[in-house]
């Protein structure tokens, strides 16, 4: 009956996977499947239990980094990750303070804040150091 048990989670295991091509339950499935051949050779629940965990944790942990730098290669970073880094023309005076400031960047206007607890007047160019939420936060350029 324990082999039932393993073989049917390496199948759920298998289908979730497919469905979410996330690389998030493929480990489970193969420690599903050792445990199953343990099962089936005679080794008790608690031995199939222990394998099911460490093999599951063990191919997580050794595999999981390279097949995410392996699948992530060549990804293009999204609209918002793409900003940071780049130039902005100050559009209304960057207050923290008062809760104002805009910029615009590659022809969009977005709602921007100092990195810095510095007023940037409008005009100014500005660098964008990192994004939080919908607000650019900005470094003013040396002059």
């Amino acid at each position: 009956m324990d082999g039932v048990f393993w073989l049917f989670i390496v199948v759920v295991m298998a289908i979730i996977e497919i469905i979410t091509l996330g690389l998030t339950t493929i480990w489970f499935a193969a420690g599903a499947l050792v445990a199953f051949i343990a099962s089936i050779m005679g080794a008790n629940l608690v031995v199939q239990i222990v394998l099911f965990v460490a093999v599951s944790v063990v191919l997580m942990a050794v595999t999981r980094p390279l097949a995410v730098r392996f699948l992530n290669k060549g990804r293009e970073a999204t609209n918002a990750e793409s900003l940071i880094g780049r130039q902005a023309v100050v559009k209304q005076e960057i207050d923290n303070l008062n809760a104002r400031g805009m910029v615009s960047v590659n022809g969009q206007e977005w709602t921007a804040r100092a990195s810095e607890d510095k007023i940037i007047p409008q005009g100014a160019t500005v660098e964008i150091m990192e994004i939080s939420g919908v607000k650019l936060l900005v470094k003013e350029n040396a002059q």
